[in-house]
């Protein structure tokens, strides 16, 4: 499939959009593109990892909207700038683009950018580098899953080289500072946390931003020199005795961490949830500045007002600082929900993989960088927290079956959808915007809640890809859904318990052997166990 789209500006052109499924044999895709290159029409073809070759007059960096289906009355979009990825992500996108957006909105005025590495690869990264200017300009962003490509793809897409992740440029020219990922909740669908937990991540510094070379023995040395003048300050001098060393430096920038805090706690006690913060303090001693910073934040500005609410009620009515080993464990046992924490950078990427799969699957969890302009302006861009699904797109590429879930891509395009509105529409324009896409989400989550899910979900009796997409479209048009084979959404199934093993553990713990376990055998027990709660914050 090809999507011819004319721009609204003369000349008259047609940009042809990457195909909505990949595989068609070589022949036909050259000779598609032949008979697209005769067009006196400026054709261009925008390339990808899909089989299409380029047509060499391409220029795929940025590309317009279709603007949806003509004759109907459609809500027009406000501006923003919508970034392209690639495989199963991509390909989802196009459909929920093509089947729920278009048909009831006019994406005219959104900007279209390709950050697939092929794009990347041919504009020597320019693409990447207007997209973030556009980002600057409209402060509202919706990005697709991308690829930052191995050596492997490097030499399979024919790319002059290993591109870096676009994400980090993004975060430092959008002056981020914290990416919120937050755990998506359906009314009638018991997944993995009963109530809202919220994960505010430090959005730049650390490892992400690291030099780095391999040397052999020798003496290293680091130092700093302050912009204001003055003598150079040694940082670390050691002698490296190896042949082989890995010498790494990077920094935590740490001025923006107040405007994390004000974003963490203020959210957290908007939603009546319990904040944590977690490092590892005890061993990496300078993120005890982070800390600092946050836990000051606090005490000047929300102390007492989640003191008043009794969220510290769990706390000793204080900021309780969790060490993130601790904090992998808190995830796995607070299924309660209803707590919030904030990191480094690094610790939160690992710590949200976590928090994704105790609540059932990435597909239910948020991802949005928050950062502002220069002048001040806050920038929002809306992202899922998953990224290419390349196991998918390959089985899909074999014309087999997938089934996708949706969630968290789609929740990222409304919530754009919103953000947008509130930066660049009416009032009028505002809330109907806002009316439909509460509508959009309210289908998709009727769906799951019906039974109309994708194989995550509900197992081999559910939906694919193509299918879960139609019954949201259907429900968007007014139409009855009948009802689907399975319509309830498989629970989440506890291991069966082996009660000897179950029966040996009651003896070793049951050291006076009289057949029950007092508090002294109990707290030895938890201690031999390693999990032997903190003195605040025991939840069941």
């Amino acid at each position: 499939h090809i999507v011819c789209v004319p721009l609204p500006h003369p000349p008259v052109m047609f940009r042809f959009l990457r195909p909505l499924r990949s595989g068609l044999p070589n022949s036909t895709a050259a000779a598609v593109s032949s008979a697209l290159g005769s067009l006196s029409l400026g054709g261009v073809l925008a390339p990808s990892s899909c089989a299409f070759p380029p047509h060499p007059a391409a220029h795929p960096r940025r590309f317009a909207s279709s603007g949806g289906a003509a004759g109907a009355e459609r809500l027009r979009a406000a501006p923003l700038v919508y970034i392209s990825g690639e495989e199963m992500s991509h390909y989802m996108m196009q459909l929920i683009r093509t089947h729920w957006i278009e048909p009831h909105v006019d994406t005219s005025a959104w900007e279209f950018y390709d950050l697939s590495c092929k794009a990347r690869d041919d504009s020597n990264d320019a693409v990447l580098h207007e997209a973030i200017e556009a980002g600057k300009r409209l402060r509202c962003i919706f990005k697709e899953p991308t690829i930052t490509p191995t050596q492997a793809q490097k030499e399979k897409l024919g790319l002059r080289k290993t591109w870096g992740s676009p994400n980090g440029v993004m975060r430092r020219e959008w002056n981020g500072y914290t990416i919120s990922r937050d755990t998506i909740h359906i009314d009638g669908i018991e997944l993995g946390f009963k109530k809202p937990v919220f994960f505010d991540r430090h959005a730049v510094g650390g490892e992400y931003g690291a030099a780095w070379e391999a040397v052999g023995a020798g003496v290293l040395t680091t130092s700093f020199k302050a912009n204001s003048g003055g003598d150079p300050v040694e940082v670390c001098k050691r002698t490296l005795t190896d042949d082989l060393n890995a010498v790494v430096t990077y920094h935590n920038p740490l001025d923006n961490v107040v405007d994390l805090a004000h974003h963490f706690f203020s959210r957290c006690l908007k939603a009546g949830i319990t904040p944590y913060v977690t490092s590892k303090k005890t061993v990496f001693k300078w993120q005890e500045l982070f800390w600092d910073r946050m836990k000051g934040t606090f005490d000047a500005h929300y102390k007492e007002a989640f003191r008043q609410e009794g969220l510290l009620d769990a706390c000793g009515g204080e900021l309780r600082h969790i060490l993130s080993d601790a904090a992998t464990m808190c995830l796995m046992r607070w299924t309660t929900g209803g707590f919030g924490l904030a990191s480094h950078n690094y610790d939160g990427d690992m710590l949200t993989d976590e928090l994704a799969q105790v609540h059932r699957s990435p597909g239910f969890i948020t991802s949005n960088l928050i950062g502002r302009t220069n002048e001040g302006d806050k920038i929002m861009e809306f992202e899922s927290s998953h990224g290419t699904v390349p196991d998918m797109w390959e089985a899909h590429n074999r014309g087999e079956e997938t089934s996708m879930n949706p969630i968290s891509m789609s929740e990222a395009l409304i919530e754009s959808i919103i953000f947008s509105s509130e930066l660049h529409s009416s009032q009028h324009d505002l809330s109907r915007l806002h009316a439909f896409a509460h509508r959009l989400r309210g289908s998709i989550h009727k769906a799951y809640a019906s039974g109309h899910a994708t194989r995550d979900m509900v197992g081999p009796s559910g939906l694919t890809t193509e299918q879960f997409v139609d019954v949201v479209a259907r429900d968007l048009r007014g139409e009855v859904i009948p009802p689907p084979p399975t319509a309830t959404v498989a629970p989440i199934v506890t291991p069966e318990k082996d009660v000897d093993a179950m029966r040996r553990m009651f003896n070793e713990l049951d050291t006076n052997g009289d057949g029950t376990i007092d508090f002294d055998e109990f707290s030895k027990g938890l201690a031999r166990l390693g999990v032997q709660p903190n003195r605040y914050g025991f939840t069941e």
